[in-house]
């Protein structure tokens, strides 16, 4: 039997409970920095397959790592575990966990062999405040050789492009007076977060087709008899590289300055988490990731085939700038839903969605074993940012 097989064999082992997991999340979301119970569920379940937990881990209340093997480069395998606010798990967290989980069980029994560690990195907040980053800073990545996750979407993709990304809160601030009997008095808040949107829209024209900004009126005043003395917006801003995004953001927080001299108003920009990097792919990781995928029955597109401002953000990037990382997507067949609708989420439990915990997790660890068998690991890091 080949080592390979031995890791297919141990994830056969498991596939049913981890489906049964993978439904356990769909049916107790849990949001950013919230998923208490998510990870307490993830790390009973890792710590009765036999891994070493950390939990909580790196100053994270809900990060966790649960690690096997004792020497040798170690692989960071992310496993995502926050949900998104009214739509649950319609990014396929749950899919993406018990896959990070079922790659880490494959290897188990190898790991020794191969002379190799591998982490399976509870990270929460990815689809806010970026716990990745925060992490990074905590030193979960400092001894790394490489690190990976999978994602469900609508197409096979190993080397999907993501963009740069801030997200940022903008307040601002007038003074309320009776909007009939003496709006001369006073400062409108609302009239600068309009022509702030306004301002963004006009942008637009100037903006390069990777560029992505959006926002939304959080707080637009109380009541229209009374001139608004203070309204509140959030924004995301994307780019295709960090450096664009720098360019970008200056001109965003322009629009805002206009719209506050224009109106009479002060305005303030508050930071919401971490930014997030573009993704940087390593070419050897992606290459041996699509042939195994293949061997699999699941052929992998290149990104290069795809409009490239056609994608989201994610604080993966942010790890391929540390250490060599692929982040490639899986298709679970959900279309015409797409990521972040109800219709998606159920699609995570349907046999594709089910089939990408298989294949992302037996994908994985084939990569992770052929780097090791192959001593790939003075070729990783070449895509440099």
């Amino acid at each position: 039997m080949t080592t390979k097989d031995t890791a297919r064999e141990a994830f056969d082992g498991v596939e049913h409970e981890l489906r049964d997991l993978s439904r356990w999340m769909y049916d107790h979301p849990e949001i950013a920095f919230e998923e208490f119970e998510t990870s307490a569920q993830l790390v009973g379940f890792l710590t009765e397959k036999g891994f070493d937990v950390e939990y909580p881990a790196y100053g994270l209340d809900t990060a966790f790592a649960a690690r096997i093997g004792s020497e040798g480069p170690e692989v960071v395998i992310c496993c995502e575990i926050d949900a998104l606010p009214e739509v649950g798990h319609a990014c396929g967290h749950n899919i993406i966990a018990t896959s990070a989980i079922g790659a880490g069980i494959a290897l188990a029994p190898l790991v020794d062999d191969l002379g190799i560690r591998v982490t399976i990195l509870g990270t929460p907040a990815e689809e806010a405040y970026g716990g990745k980053v925060d992490l990074i800073n905590a030193g979960a990545f400092t001894d790394a050789a490489a690190s990976m996750m999978v994602h469900p979407a609508n197409d096979d993709v190993v080397d999907k492009n993501f963009l740069a990304v801030a997200q940022i809160d903008v307040e601002f601030h007038g003074k309320a007076s009776h909007a009939a009997f003496k709006p001369q008095v006073g400062i409108n808040a609302l009239d600068a977060a309009v022509q702030a949107y306004v301002n963004v829209s006009t942008l637009r024209q100037a903006m390069y087709p990777t560029d992505k900004v959006h926002g939304v009126i959080t707080y637009g005043g109380g009541v229209p008899n009374v001139i608004p003395a203070f309204t509140s917006m959030s924004w995301y801003v994307r780019a295709l590289t960090k450096d664009r995004l720098d360019e970008l953001y200056a001109k965003v927080i322009a629009c805002f300055e206009g719209a506050a001299i224009a109106t009479g108003c002060t305005f303030e920009v508050k930071a919401v988490g971490n930014t997030y990097t573009d993704m940087v792919v390593d070419p050897v990781m992606a290459d041996l990731f699509a042939e195994n995928s293949a061997a699999l029955g699941r052929p992998m597109h290149r990104n290069s085939e795809y409009d490239p401002g056609a994608t989201g953000s994610t604080d993966m990037a942010n790890v391929s700038y540390e250490v060599p990382s692929i982040h490639p997507m899986l298709d679970i067949k959900a279309e015409p839903a797409v990521n972040h609708q109800k219709e998606f989420a159920a699609h995570t439990l349907t046999p594709t969605g089910e089939a990408a915990i298989r294949d992302g997790a037996l994908t994985m660890a084939m990569t992770i074993i052929d780097m090791a068998e192959g001593d790939r690991w003075k070729d990783l890091g070449t895509a440099a940012p």
